[in-house]
């Protein structure tokens, strides 16, 4: 990489055991830039793994103590309220589907170990989204305030509900519909994402299937996200790669479900920054394949310049001139590939003058 922060932060994800190098300052460094990004629980399990937790400084040690404290909480917190949603859901004879954290986390996939996060995200048939909306007001979940701007993104041109919030807890739950906003410029069909759901054993809640997990990661990343300080879900492509690969047949599935679904541009970018940045063992062929979704030299190169820079945190005292124009750049992309011009415009519009006027975007949108 070039520049530090990144390569830091790599060599503490890559090789844990040649953390007992760093110097008080590199650590001082490293505690920071994996807190923001969300690493240092998966770090500090790494070490341990590695037997070199003993050696590593004290103040190391007590940071990665009380990470994980904090995410053995949270881990408690999501799994409860994936408990409760499930109990709400009770005789309504609709189909719950786990996304992301929480579905790593209750599949008990191990690379999810030591992962950070707070929020629940479920999906449900469309034509049942009212009655859920309905069931869950009645168990206790509310929206978050919202202008009427807000509400109406939500409803009109989202994939998801509002999000919710358990009056009597803090994790927040994102009722989703489908897996990108009904304006996005891909439109993977719904129906066929449906047909290959997989029940999670123990549970009451159904999953993706492991291609279409994958696929996911890949276009809530390099398709609707924004990759500011995202790395954390290139290890989740990584992690979910490496452990599907020991399926009989899985990478050519991957490719032929990403044409099936229209997402064989996220996938691309999404195998050719795991294996830059991760070494992820995907089949040559496989490469080659998702080359032919490629986009124009330009495009690529501007991508590969952009896409470290956003992806990466930068030192937490210096800022970057480079890195700021990337992630605005990646941003606004972002925002083209996920609404038409006629929205596009006026909705950009809105949320600038919000920021001038020191109003905080609500949650992102």
């Amino acid at each position: 990489m070039s520049f530090p922060e990144a390569s830091l932060l790599l060599r503490a994800v890559r090789s844990p055991e040649d953390l007992r190098e760093l110097t008080n300052p590199q650590w001082d460094l490293l505690l920071r830039l994996l807190w923001k990004c969300r690493l240092i629980g998966r770090v500090a399990l790494s070490c341990d793994a590695a037997g070199i937790s003993g050696s590593l400084p004290q103040k190391v040690q007590q940071q990665f103590e009380s990470a994980l404290v904090l995410i053995d909480k949270q881990r408690q917190m999501v799994a409860w309220e994936a408990n409760r949603v499930g109990w709400a859901m009770q005789g309504l004879e609709v189909p719950v589907v786990l996304l992301k954290g929480a579905a790593y986390m209750l599949s008990r996939f191990d690379f999810q170990r030591g992962r950070l996060f707070a929020d629940l995200d479920v999906m449900v048939p469309v034509d049942d989204l009212a009655r859920v909306e309905e069931r869950l007001k009645q168990r206790g979940w509310r929206f978050t305030k919202l202008n009427a701007y807000d509400e109406r993104y939500y409803r009109v041109w989202s994939h998801e509900l509002p999000p919710m919030r358990h009056f009597e807890r803090e994790v927040e739950l994102d009722v989703h519909h489908t897996i990108l906003p009904l304006t996005s410029r891909l439109t993977p069909d719904r129906e066929k994402l449906w047909e290959r759901t997989q029940t999670l054993p123990g549970t009451p809640f159904r999953t993706l299937a492991p291609e279409d997990m994958v696929l996911h990661s890949a276009v809530h990343l390099f398709h609707d996200g924004e990759l500011a300080d995202a790395v954390r879900d290139v290890l989740d492509l990584d992690g979910l790669m490496r452990l599907f690969s020991q399926q009989a047949g899985f990478w050519d599935t991957l490719i032929l479900r990403a044409g099936e679904l229209g997402l064989s541009r996220p996938l691309f970018y999404a195998l050719r920054y795991c294996d830059r940045f991760l070494e992820t063992p995907v089949p040559d062929h496989v490469m080659a394949s998702s080359q032919k979704n490629a986009p124009t030299s330009p495009l690529r190169l501007a991508m590969d310049a952009m896409v470290p820079r956003a992806l990466f945190p930068q030192h937490p005292d210096r800022s970057n001139v480079a890195t700021g124009v990337s992630r605005w750049l990646l941003y606004t992309r972002a925002h083209w590939l996920r609404m038409p011009p006629s929205i596009l415009l006026p909705h950009l519009a809105r949320k600038g003058l919000r920021r001038i006027k020191g109003r905080p975007d609500d949650h992102g949108n």
